[in-house]
């Protein structure tokens, strides 16, 4: 009998310890860690809630504006887009008075520089107010030299002398030497069809001269300004589209240079023959 407890007390495991209970003190600290989260949450609702709009209908909207994080000081600034920039040329001043229009007695009523910087001047005005940044030039304006820029239009007009009822409409020619064929023929055939389009007058492709292909800013600025000179109407049976709805004629200008430059649907045209 003795073996044999012996041998029972060698095979019988002990039994498991029991598990310790939870202190008081331990419920205490849990206890007064959720009071103060609470407390915290409370406060900070309270801080933001006015008294007024305690009360107020849209307090989940104000708990969710609570709650949302707000960005910090190093969220990113995008960088704003560098401005367009877009050179006009007021055709004869600050040197001449181009074609001079006169009455029966041989006095000047009007000339092609004036009637030029009027026109030049509210496209740059409308221009402006698209947003983009405009040098209004003279004919041999210093800044022309290296003058960079999207495009670079001439505006002008054809002689002030009776020649025939043909003698009237538009023309628009690009430099000959251009580097960017493509897009000198888009700048021209923009302005072709919304100077049309917004005067009324027709395109006058066969007085188009070497004169106006080869004018002087186009060799005289940066060879990758796209260039254009637009001669907006003879002075004669033109005249009082060019001097009493000049608004109109000049808007014609700008809406050929905005196509231009937002890459707007036209038609693509040949750069025009012009004569020797």
């Amino acid at each position: 009998m003795k073996s044999t407890m012996n041998s029972i007390d060698q095979h019988t495991p002990a039994p498991a310890p029991r598990p310790a209970r939870p202190s008081r003190r331990s419920h205490s600290v849990n206890a007064f860690s959720t009071t103060l989260g609470v407390a915290v949450l409370l406060a900070t609702l309270f801080t933001a809630w006015t008294p007024n709009s305690l009360f107020a209908s849209n307090l989940q909207e104000q708990m969710r504006l609570i709650l949302t994080p707000q960005p910090g000081s190093n969220a990113v600034v995008q960088s704003p887009q560098p401005q367009l920039r877009i050179g006009i040329v007021a055709g004869h001043n600050g040197n001449d008075s181009g074609a001079v229009c006169t009455d029966e007695n041989g006095e000047v009523t009007l000339t092609e520089a004036d009637v030029n910087m009027e026109i030049a001047t509210m496209v740059r005005d409308s221009l402006q107010a698209q947003g983009i940044q405009v040098d209004l030039l003279n004919e041999f304006d210093t800044r022309l030299n290296g003058y960079r820029a999207v495009a670079l239009v001439s505006i002008h007009n054809d002689s002030c002398v009776y020649v025939n009822n043909e003698a009237t409409g538009f023309k628009v020619a690009a430099s000959m030497d251009t580097r960017d064929i493509n897009r000198a023929q888009r700048l021209t055939a923009c302005l072709t069809d919304r100077y049309k389009s917004a005067t009324g007058l027709t395109f006058h492709s066969g007085s188009i001269t070497g004169d106006m292909r080869e004018y002087h800013a186009f060799s005289e600025i940066d060879p990758n300004t796209i260039t254009a000179i637009i001669e907006t109407g003879f002075l004669n049976l033109d005249r009082k589209i060019l001097t009493e709805k000049t608004d109109r004629v000049a808007e014609g200008v700008t809406q050929g240079i905005l196509c231009f430059i937002n890459n707007e649907n036209v038609v693509p045209t040949g750069l025009p023959t012009f004569l020797p």
